[in-house]
């Protein structure tokens, strides 16, 4: 089975910190482009972060940077998101993606999603 499976996320008040993390199974991420994205209710999807598939390119979304570091371990098959200074605009379920193509911040290119983690940015 093909599986991603994100952890990591919850209830944090505006200004704190949250590290998600993404752990794939039955395939080797280390053939794969990686990305974050989240949907906020009522909103479309929308890429957060994405890392080429040794780790030496790596894209944010303008909202995020500064902010958000996306990472990976491909030794341990896991992917990271840290999120640092985080906003109520922040609030989404976030997903973490697999892809086999060009690492993008469009949702299209990518061939296998997590089930998703809800982050939620509130006092």
């Amino acid at each position: 089975q093909v599986q991603l499976v994100e952890s990591g996320g919850g209830l944090v008040q505006p200004g704190g910190s949250l590290r998600l993390s993404c752990a794939a199974s039955g395939f080797t991420l280390d053939y794969y482009v990686i990305g974050w994205f989240r949907q906020a209710p009522g909103k479309e999807r929308e890429g957060v972060s994405c890392i080429s598939r040794n780790g030496g390119n790596t894209y944010y979304a303008d909202s995020v940077k500064g902010r958000f570091t996306i990472s990976r371990d491909n030794a341990k098959n896991t992917m990271s998101l840290q999120m640092n200074n985080l906003k109520p605009e922040d609030t989404a379920i976030y997903y973490c993606a697999a892809g086999t193509r060009w690492a993008s911040l469009n949702p299209g290119p990518y061939n296998y999603w997590g089930q998703g983690t809800q982050v939620t940015v509130s006092s």
